[in-house]
């Protein structure tokens, strides 16, 4: 019994020698004391023909475990990655003309041409049926300060172009309302002398369309908007005056 528990360990030693964690706890809890029970109901014949079938079953036990844990190991590997593709597909927003973080472009605040900026979205969840946007400043000195209001957003339109106009319906249907300077659709940013503002760009992804007309507040939006949330993404970018 002891010659052939040599030549088991002989002949799978390299395997396991080479093998990951996941393998080495298999091996050390199942295979050994698997293989070396069943050795121990074989013929008891040291002639060739017996050492030979000996080695033959010793392998043909190695090989269906070795294989057994590759597909365990693979198995786990595929579902690592099924979740990771998830969390990758979360909704983005961005900018190309605002990095998150960075200083807005004169040209998008009330120092230039006050224009929104372009604006693009990816991995809407499923069920997306609309979607809404809000932009405001925290830091003002009066509380957060409202600069851009719009809903209604259609589920197939994944961007904006620069410039939207300052209508409270858009051409693809979408709905604009007013910011806090009494103006429907956007206001760039306008602080006072000091400190850079951070200017927030949020976009929600909604389950349904909004019954609403155009012309809303935010706190009016964010009502309407109650319980319809599928899902949130948002940037924000620095303007100072100083």
């Amino acid at each position: 019994m002891n010659d052939r528990r040599l030549l088991l360990a002989f002949t799978i030693s390299p395997a396991y020698a080479s093998s990951d964690a996941a393998r080495e706890r298999i091996f050390s809890t199942m295979v050994f004391p698997m293989i070396s029970y069943l050795c121990t109901f074989m013929p008891g014949n040291t002639n060739r023909g017996g050492v030979f079938t000996q080695i033959a079953f010793i392998l043909f036990c190695c090989e269906l475990c070795l294989k057994m844990v590759r597909t365990s190991t693979t198995i786990n590997y595929e579902s690592e990655d099924i979740e990771k593709g998830g969390e990758d597909m979360a909704l983005v927003l961005r900018s190309s003309a605002i990095e998150s973080g960075s200083r807005i472009p004169q040209n998008y605040t009330c120092d230039g041409r006050d224009v929104s900026p372009p604006l693009r979205w990816d991995n809407a969840p499923q069920g997306t049926e609309s979607f809404a946007l809000i932009c405001d400043d925290p830091d003002a000195p009066m509380g957060t300060w409202v600069h851009w209001v719009i809903y209604n957003i259609p589920a197939d339109t994944d961007r904006f172009p620069e410039a939207l106009p300052s209508s409270e319906r858009l051409d693809s249907g979408a709905l604009q309302g007013e910011n806090d300077f009494g103006r429907i659709g956007y206001g760039g940013p306008c602080p006072p002398r000091g400190k850079p503002h951070r200017y927030f760009f949020r976009l929600y992804a909604l389950d349904g369309k909004l019954s609403a007309a155009g012309g809303l507040t935010k706190k009016a939006l964010l009502t309407e908007m109650q319980g319809h949330i599928l899902e949130k993404a948002e940037f924000f970018g620095l303007y100072g005056r100083g």
